[in-house]
């Protein structure tokens, strides 16, 4: 990202923090350990680390959007080169040639500059990153060049001087950002800059996604106006609310542009899509949210039905279900060694129980086994038996499930009934391990004899831990099977037709009736989309029930607070008078 002042100490702390890299990675790992290196880096400097490192799971999802497939692709603020490497990460998955495209970047630190030719090289990228400053210099001849733009610019920057840009056709093109009225040789904001010279940039196919501050979206006075005419122009395409606490650099929300020159050709010239996604995310720390792999699949899915790619939403959906099928597959030999491990162990502490009850312990244990009625819990422990779900069977395997709507939807049912059931059976199981843990442990501390041979030939030594090393694997693929059949799901019940439809407090496609003359050009997704109601299934009737009730409570609330008043008072006044 491209700043106002230059940092000279980024490089020395950043090969300290790389000094853990093995000396023989090279290719691919080492471009992976750079990337997972330069995000810890930026994630521990705080601000400071924004201003040279997106975080990735943003960039996957522009990527994911605009899709670059071939050609050149510029980032005229792009910081230690993330953009760039994305796109190289997408071609590979996609499993395109990197030789198809070509970078070009600007970024005014230096040192930034170093890192980001750096990364183009362990990710074998072709390009071309040049020290500049972009409101001063255009050495990449940019304007109508490109085929794809992808930026998180500084923002909000306000020190950029009217002259320097004004005789400039890349920022002039849609107007200048500027006070009026004012004498004074400023650009108002130079949020305004920076979308202006993405759109010149793109050339008559070319798409654009960048990360712009909330307030931009509705701006006033001549931002207004070069927003008019972006939007009238038809390049406009799809504008995303992200969560907070998305960035190193703040901890507001931003709004993902994205433009495309192409869809003035399309069914969709006086559409924009307005997607909000504030609400979905994975919190890592307190400080800090991300998009997972599956977030960013599912959000570019909802684009892709948007542009009437249908085909792309069933794939996706087919994945998750070959995933699903690869962790239903872990989960019957899991339960195996695990329901094993507990009949072992109970057999073991029933023979054991029986074979060294009349042996000498002390008082204390004696009496501690006693009230714990340990011996009559381990007489009667059996394996729980959990509730069975009914559940149809399928047509084919669900590997074999046909990427057809109708096909998909019989499956995630099938799913559904099955996570239904691992649900019921891994509650049984985590329940009889604790259960048996338990008395497992009163054995260990109370009834086990010193010197004990009995103990060590029946394997209990330890047998808690072996119970914990089982449980774990088995509770990991029936969380796996939930995660694919939630994401399934996600998907299926806000677009059951496998087409694109406006989703409340989603998305909302939006004609030039609604963003022009309603909305008056506003970009912002919130006004669009609305707010999802959560509805509890209550009947009116029911819910005046629930009124009167909470309605009682407050009264008798009330009224032990007048209570407890009173009583304080009177206190207070013996306290006082003594």
């Amino acid at each position: 990202m491209i700043i106002e002042k230059k940092k000279k100490d980024i490089l020395p702390q950043l090969l300290k923090a790389f000094s853990d890299i093995p000396q023989d990675a090279s290719g691919d790992v080492f471009g992976k350990i750079y990337e997972y290196f330069l995000g810890k880096f930026a994630m521990s400097e705080g601000q400071k680390g924004g201003e040279f490192f997106t975080p990735t799971s943003v960039v996957r999802f522009i990527v994911e959007v605009i899709e670059p497939y071939k050609g050149k692709i510029y980032d005229p603020a792009c910081g230690s080169g993330g953009m760039f490497v994305q796109s190289a990460h997408f071609l590979q998955h996609e499993n395109h040639d990197l030789s198809d495209i070509y970078v070009c970047g600007q970024e005014y630190m230096g040192e930034t500059v170093r890192l980001a030719k750096m990364n183009l090289m362990v990710n074998n990228l072709r390009g071309e990153i040049i020290e500049t400053n972009s409101y001063e210099e255009d050495p990449h001849e940019s304007f109508g060049k490109f085929d794809y733009v992808m930026a998180n610019p500084p923002f909000n920057v306000k020190s950029v001087k009217e002259s320097t840009v004004k005789g400039d056709k890349r920022f002039y093109h849609y107007g200048l950002p500027k006070n009026q009225g004012k004498k004074e040789d400023k650009i108002s904001d130079a949020n305004y800059l920076w979308i202006s010279l993405f759109a010149t940039s793109l050339n008559k196919t070319g798409r654009a996604g960048f990360v712009m501050p909330n307030s931009a979206s509705d701006a006033r006075n001549s931002e207004y106006e070069i927003r008019k005419k972006i939007v009238d122009s038809g390049i406009v395409d799809c504008m995303v609310s992200m969560p907070s606490n998305m960035f190193f650099t703040v901890t507001l929300p931003a709004t993902l542009w994205f433009f495309d020159k192409q869809k003035v050709n399309t069914d969709r010239k006086d559409k924009i899509l307005f997607l909000d996604a504030r609400n979905v995310y994975r919190q890592i720390d307190r400080a800090h949210r991300e998009w997972t792999e599956e977030h960013q699949q599912n959000l570019a899915a909802i684009v892709r039905l948007y542009r009437g790619e249908t085909d792309r939403f069933l794939e996706l959906i087919h994945n998750y279900i070959i995933d699903a099928d690869k962790a239903i597959k872990d989960v019957s030999p899991a339960k195996a060694k695990l329901e094993t491990a507990l009949e072992k162990l109970s057999k073991g502490l029933k023979a054991y129980a029986e074979e060294t009850k009349n042996e000498k312990r002390t008082p204390a244990k004696k009496q501690a086994l006693e009230e714990a009625d340990f011996y009559n819990k381990l007489a009667q422990w059996e394996r729980s038996k959990p509730e069975n779900i009914d559940q149809k069977a399928l047509p084919q395997s669900l590997e074999e499930t046909p990427q057809e709507n109708a096909a998909q939807h019989q499956a995630s049912e099938y799913l559904k009934a099955l996570t239904v059931q691992y649900k019921n059976e891994g509650d049984a199981l985590k329940k009889d391990v604790n259960s048996l843990s338990e008395l497992w442990k009163l054995a260990d501390k109370h009834a086990k004899l010193k010197n004990d041979k009995a103990w060590t030939t029946k394997d209990l030594s330890r047998a808690d831990k072996v119970l914990e090393a089982k449980l774990e694997p088995y509770s990991e693929a029936v969380v796996q099977t939930t995660y694919w059949y939630e994401n399934i799901h996600w998907l299926q019940k806000r677009f059951p037709e496998a087409t694109y439809q406006d989703v409340i407090g989603l998305c909302k496609m939006a004609d030039q009736s609604e963003y022009a003359e309603e909305q008056e050009y506003s970009l912002n997704a919130g006004r669009y989309v609305g707010i999802e109601i959560e509805d509890d299934n209550t009947s009116i009737e029911e819910f005046k029930d629930k009124i009167r009730s909470k309605a009682i409570s407050l009264k008798l609330l009330e009224d032990s607070s007048k209570d407890l008043e009173s009583f304080i008072h009177s206190n207070l006044k013996e306290l006082i008078h003594d």
